[in-house]
């Protein structure tokens, strides 16, 4: 396991260096100067001049690509553009408000998603099967920023129960993670329901039955941890799409994430801000795949084994 788990990181290092490669170009090719952006169009030539020789802009595309890489290695983000702050200090400020946001939204697709889906496959056909099927396709269709903007004017204007934006205290992290996690929920439900359904309809469900098990061991010890294998991997999926895909969520509820960061800084062409923010997503998606293979192990003891054999 330990090796394998070595070699899943080591994987990690090329496409970390891929994406690096690839934002950086788009950065730097794409028309658009970062010294004319920040500094507004009434600057002088000689500001210009300036401000590019200072954070670096003259030099080679390949030596600054370089010089930055070997600086990031080390745990050097560079300077932003538009702050002339560090990045690193930037990132720790703003990191922790995006992992709030995407652990509640995983949290709350989990405990909602996986039950709903369960009981929506045993009651096939039923009253509750038929509206979760109703509420999952509707949820899937509503647009994030929309119902966003919907639950702040039904709990924040209307009913004055919850805060519409910024972070006051954890209530404040209620409607995002709502909006967040309503379409993602409403695809683990759709997997779970069609997951659980093929598991209790294999052989061993029926005989399991016939030798007089309660319905609900053989729903939770027999069928359930069979189906948690596809979950996991939707889970592992959404939480990603999660942390990369916050920006909509963030930028409704004025969130200081680094999802409307990210978004301040690509307009503004603020390339090492947008360099750090993409490449820590990166990491975080490798790692939370990295996770999701190792849960497989603890689900399905086969998988374990071929570890084993690999080691051997």
């Amino acid at each position: 396991m330990l090796r394998y788990v070595g070699k899943r990181l080591i994987m990690m290092i090329p496409v970390v260096i891929g994406i690096s490669f690839i934002i950086f170009a788009i950065m730097n090719l794409t028309p658009g100067d970062p010294a004319r952006l920040i500094l507004g169009p009434y600057a002088s030539n000689a500001e210009l001049d300036e401000f590019r020789e200072a954070m670096g802009l003259n030099g080679n595309f390949f030596v600054r690509y370089f010089d930055y890489m070997k600086s990031a290695f080390f745990g050097d983000f560079g300077q932003s553009y538009r702050t002339r702050d560090l990045v690193t200090a930037q990132l720790l400020a703003r990191i922790p408000c995006t992992l709030t946001l995407s652990f509640g939204a995983a949290v709350l697709m989990i405990i909602i998603g996986i039950p709903v889906g369960v009981i929506s496959a045993v009651k096939q056909y039923s009253v509750i099967d038929r509206m979760s099927v109703f509420m999952t396709m509707l949820l899937t269709s509503m647009p994030a920023f929309w119902l966003g903007l919907m639950l702040i004017i039904v709990f924040s204007l209307n009913l004055g129960m919850l805060p519409p934006s910024g972070v006051d205290s954890w209530k404040s992290f209620i409607l995002p993670c709502i909006t967040l996690t309503a379409a993602l929920m409403a695809g683990l439900v759709r997997m779970t329901r069609s997951s659980m359904l093929e598991i209790i309809r294999q052989d061993y469900i029926r005989t399991a039955r016939a030798k007089g098990a309660g319905e609900r061991r053989v729903v939770f010890k027999h069928a359930l941890r069979n189906t948690l294998l596809p979950v996991v991997t939707v889970i592992g999926i959404n939480f990603g799409i999660m942390m990369g895909g916050s920006i909509v969520t963030e930028s409704v509820f004025a969130l200081p994430g680094i999802g409307t960061l990210l978004i301040e800084s690509v307009r503004m062409k603020d390339t090492p801000v947008v360099m750090a923010i993409v490449m820590f997503v990166a990491l975080s998606i490798g790692i939370i795949n990295l996770l999701v293979d190792i849960t497989y192990a603890y689900i399905d003891p086969r998988i374990k084994s071929s570890y084993k054999r690999v080691k051997r």
